[in-house]
């Protein structure tokens, strides 16, 4: 079976919308499965004083979660046209995995949420990037032949599936053409992944 990671940090609940979307477009690929995972928040103490189990939601992810996936998707709200900071802090402690290329051609997407037509998502999608070109993973987008990226007058991206979502909006509610991006998203990595194990087991 082949498993796809979706990694995300959400504080309102927007991020993690779409990431259940790029679920189910992972999962409508026959023999693909996705895990579910998210991160804690940083503290802004020196001191650990999360629980090690959010109490609810996803677990929270371990660097065990990335060596055993055979593609990621990645999401993030938006910070100032950049990823959060938890999901930054998850990153940059991957070192090890980078030294023995435990990512290695994996194919990876990306995905995120704003409160702002102008917010930043494109810069946030590509700044995601750049730590999984260090980890050598194939990068999946989405392409203009998708109806919907040519359609959308909300959320969505070349570079991933996007959601404009609207301030104090509970539970958020993606448009159409966001939940048809995200699925396709999702889709595509998941069919990547399917081939790229292949031929990385031979």
């Amino acid at each position: 079976m082949t498993e796809v990671l979706v990694l995300y940090y959400s504080r309102h609940g927007a991020t993690a919308e779409v990431a259940r979307h790029v679920v189910r477009g992972i999962e409508s690929v026959a023999g693909v499965t996705a895990r579910l995972r998210t991160v804690p928040p940083v503290s802004p103490t020196t001191a650990a004083t999360d629980a090690a189990v959010p109490e609810s939601g996803p677990p929270y992810a371990t660097h065990a979660d990335l060596v055993q996936c055979d593609g990621l998707a990645l999401g993030s709200p938006t910070r100032f046209g950049n990823m959060a900071a938890p999901l930054k802090h998850f990153l940059d402690g991957t070192s090890s995995l980078w030294l023995n290329g435990a990512l290695d051609r994996k194919p990876a997407a990306v995905f995120s949420s704003t409160s702002s037509m102008h917010g930043g998502q494109e810069s946030t999608l590509l700044t995601m990037m750049v730590p999984l070109l260090h980890h050598g993973m194939y990068l999946v987008g989405l392409p203009f032949t998708a109806p919907a990226l040519n359609r959308t007058r909300t959320g969505g991206s070349p570079y991933g599936a996007t959601h404009l979502a609207v301030h104090g909006a509970s539970p958020p509610k993606l448009s159409d053409d966001e939940r048809e991006l995200a699925q396709l998203l999702g889709k595509r990595l998941a069919e990547i992944a399917v081939a790229a194990r292949a031929a990385r087991h031979g």
